[in-house]
């Protein structure tokens, strides 16, 4: 299975790079996209299907050229779960809390560190939320990187704890992520380490491409009416779309063109305020607060990208209140058996909102990524009160 891997490409001005040497930004600040030679790919979905569980059974559209490299610790293959509580019958969320670290970022940093290793990287440096410092401090020592992450002192402490436990240099930083991303960017540059900062370099969007050729080909190759995504940095959405525009090249994917949604809190909602002023970027969030911390980041570096992927499809961009997305995720843990992320919660109850305005038809099929564990921020779960005695009553 070799990879189709060709070029990178701005996704802003379009120029062309190549792929063979390290690479962060464009010369014009643009992230930079992998390309492939898709007319050279000769594997149907039914081989792919045949193959080993796992991201790297759809190595073609991989960047990994390197079978060694192709290291994994289980990420991948997260089920499509329905949640009747939610009312719209064609919901389902992928829940990507199942993957190892605990989030969807175990995909980004699989593919980014392989990457990064494959072209001689041998320490990496970001900053983050929590989730990717975890999965890079893990992927990064499977391929022998020394990895270095700034985290903000608000961050859940177990994504701390597990990227230091993993052999990651925590760095703990009294500000938001934009502020480490700074800090970040200063080491790097003074201590040359490769600065894998959320889309600063091409390969971690194209680990969580792997998630729309999952869904595509859960659904029996036909493509969603509706994705609903809870929106950070929006790599994800990202590389969903990108995922689908690929497979469609292929021919392997049918079915409507997706409409986006980007799902974010009220606390912090710079693409959906972009999104109904008609801006092309965004204006950095004041005073960013929400409970769904995964997706705290006032200024995203691709923000063109994401609202270009939502007006391509005729998507939208919703916010909603943290209450209101923490009383649906209580619904849904105490109706489904199915308990949501915060993040996830803001996108299913989006979801919800989009149903009752009419957006979302009752007889379409909506998935919303379900994007980490909700272990994660343990402190936001009701606790039991009260203690029995050895020869008491229980309630």
């Amino acid at each position: 299975m070799r990879s189709a891997l060709t070029h990178l490409e701005c996704s802003d001005c379009g120029r062309q790079h190549e792929a063979d040497r390290l690479q962060n930004l464009c010369e014009c600040g643009g992230p930079l996209l992998a390309r492939y030679d898709l007319a050279s790919v000769t594997a149907t979905p039914e081989e792919v299907g045949r193959r080993p569980r796992g991201i790297w059974r759809w190595a073609e559209l991989l960047p990994v050229h390197d079978p060694d490299r192709r290291r994994t610790l289980g990420e991948g293959e997260t089920p499509l779960l329905t949640v009747p509580s939610v009312g719209i019958p064609g919901l389902v969320v992928k829940d990507e809390g199942l993957n190892p670290t605990g989030s969807f970022k175990a995909r980004g940093a699989a593919v980014g560190a392989a990457r990064a290793a494959e072209l001689g990287a041998t320490h990496v440096a970001l900053p983050t939320n929590g989730n990717a410092g975890a999965a890079w401090a893990a992927y990064g020592r499977r391929h022998g990187l020394g990895v270095t992450v700034a985290v903000p002192a608000s961050a859940p402490a177990v994504t701390r704890q597990e990227a230091l436990v993993t052999g990651g240099e925590v760095n703990v930083v009294d500000g938001l992520i934009g502020d480490a991303g700074r800090l970040v960017g200063r080491a790097a540059a003074a201590r040359g380490w490769f600065d894998v900062s959320t889309l600063k370099e091409p390969y971690r969007v194209e680990g969580k491409k792997t998630m729309g050729l999952e869904i595509a080909e859960q659904l029996g190759w036909r493509a969603p009416e509706v994705v609903v995504y809870p929106t950070g940095g929006g790599v994800g959405l990202i590389g969903i779309a990108k995922a689908f525009d690929e497979l469609r090249e292929l021919g392997w994917l049918t079915g409507p063109r997706t409409r986006f949604v980007a799902a974010q809190s009220t606390g912090c909602a710079p693409v959906v305020r972009a999104f109904e002023q008609g801006e092309s970027d965004v204006v950095p969030f004041p005073d960013p607060e929400t409970v769904a911390y995964g997706i705290t980041v006032a200024g995203p570096l691709g923000a063109r990208q994401v609202l270009r992927a939502l007006r391509a499809g005729g998507g939208t961009a919703v916010a909603v209140d943290d209450a209101d997305a923490l009383a649906t995720r209580d619904e849904c843990a105490a109706v489904d058996g199915l308990l949501l992320s915060p993040e996830g919660a803001v996108a299913v109850h989006a979801a919800r909102v989009l149903a009752e305005r009419g957006w979302v038809e009752s007889d379409e099929r909506v998935v919303v990524l379900g994007t980490g564990s909700p272990l994660i921020q343990p402190e936001l779960l009701p606790v039991p009160h009260g203690l029995v005695a050895r020869d008491g009553e229980l309630a």
